[in-house]
Formats: structure tokens, sequence, C-alpha cells
């Protein structure tokens, strides 16, 4: 039986999204194909992002490689780059190191079923993030022409004026947050490095953006 791993993410990082939906797809397409699955990532970050700033996704690949794992999962080609160009960067470090990577909703793979390469898929995956693109540009002047007819009709964006989030619902919503970033602070303070007081991870950890950490470094002074 071939092993293999799940990669999930989806771009909100509270509770509005979760990777559920697909982690259990992608374990029910693996017991339908003879796959072991031997681990599942799962991360919540803005699709927006670039690959380098997905601590998960380089970790994964990372023990995909380090493994031998024989196939990665994942839900769709998105969930490996936005940019066209790093999805085809990530097929071709993967197909480098001989990881086949099966894309459910566009049933494609690096690797065909007889282990022959698919040449097709660079051309597809080209062809399909150009219309991604197309359509996120799309939606942004959208948005945009909307948000600008808004403001010339005399509406006002953001949050009212005078609006500050106090110290104490700070500490009520990011209660477990706040610790971790003193314990980051005494760290630092002492002179230790840990990884995992990287602000990036821990963003990653507490499902909350980097900006968010460091407005809270800022009122806290941490």
């Amino acid at each position: 039986m071939k092993s293999s791993v799940i990669y999930a993410r989806v771009s909100s990082v509270g509770d509005r999204q979760n990777t559920k939906r697909q982690v259990r797809d992608l374990k029910e397409y693996a017991a339908a194909n003879g796959l072991k699955v031997v681990k599942v990532f799962e991360e919540h970050i803005s699709g927006a992002k670039k690959n380098i700033d997905r601590p998960v996704l380089c970790e994964c690949l990372d023990f995909c490689f380090s493994n031998s794992i024989d196939c990665l999962l994942l839900s769709e080609l998105s969930r490996l780059g936005r940019a066209t160009w790093e999805v085809l960067e990530n097929v071709k470090k993967c197909r480098d190191n001989h990881l086949n990577v099966i894309f459910q909703k566009e049933g494609l793979s690096i690797f065909n079923n007889d282990g022959t390469e698919s040449f097709t898929l660079p051309v597809i995956i080209s062809c399909l993030g150009m219309a991604a693109q197309m359509e996120r540009e799309n939606i942004a002047y959208r948005l945009n022409s909307g948000r600008n007819k808004y403001i010339a009709d005399g509406g006002k964006l953001g949050r009212k004026e005078g609006y500050r989030m106090s110290k104490e619902d700070y500490k009520k919503k990011y209660g477990s947050l706040i610790v971790k970033l003193t314990e980051r602070k005494k760290h630092l303070d002492a002179g230790l490095r840990d990884s995992r007081d990287n602000l990036r991870a821990i963003s990653a950890d507490y499902k909350v953006s980097v900006a968010t950490i460091q407005t809270i470094r800022r009122t806290f002074n941490l």
C-alpha cells in the first residue's frame, strides 16, 4: 500500500472556516484508491500569502521529501499556491523528489497510474491559473468600483471614529495568545531562541494574523 499525506488549507484564520470537509473527502479518496494516510497537515492562512510564508505547507513538503512519501493529496490546485508560477514551482520540486501530487477536484496528478509523468499537467495548471487570476482581478475591480461609488455618495469606510479595543477586551479575546507573547518576551530578554517564538509560527498556531500579534505587542509592551 502506497503512503500518502494530506494537506488541507482554508483562508480564514478564525472560526468561520475549517478544514474538516477537505480532510474527510481526501481520506475517503485515499481509502478508495488503496492509499495509507500517514499524516495530515492543516493550515489556516490567507490564500494571498506566498508559499514561503505558509509554514505548514513548507513543513508538509519537507516531511514528504524526507520520509519518501508516495503521494501528497490536495483538494484542489490552489492549495499548492495561489500564483500559477508558485504551483508550477512546487510541482517541479515534487516531481524531482518523486512525490506524486494528486489534485482531487481537478482529477489531476503529476504521475499517471503507470508511473509515467503527466506532460499535460503544466499546461493545464497554466490555463487554470490564468482563468483564476482573471476572475480575481474581476472581483477586485467590482469591489473597488462599488467602494468608490459608496464613498462618492457620502459613505464612510472603516471603524467609527474613536473606536479602539480596550486592554480588557484584548485579554478576553486573546488571553492565551497574550500569555504566549509574554513567554516569548521573557525568552528574548534572556537571550533564548526558540523556533516556536517566530511570529509567523505563532500566527499559525493561534490562527490570527501577524498584524494582530503586532498590535497586541504594542498594546501590552511585549
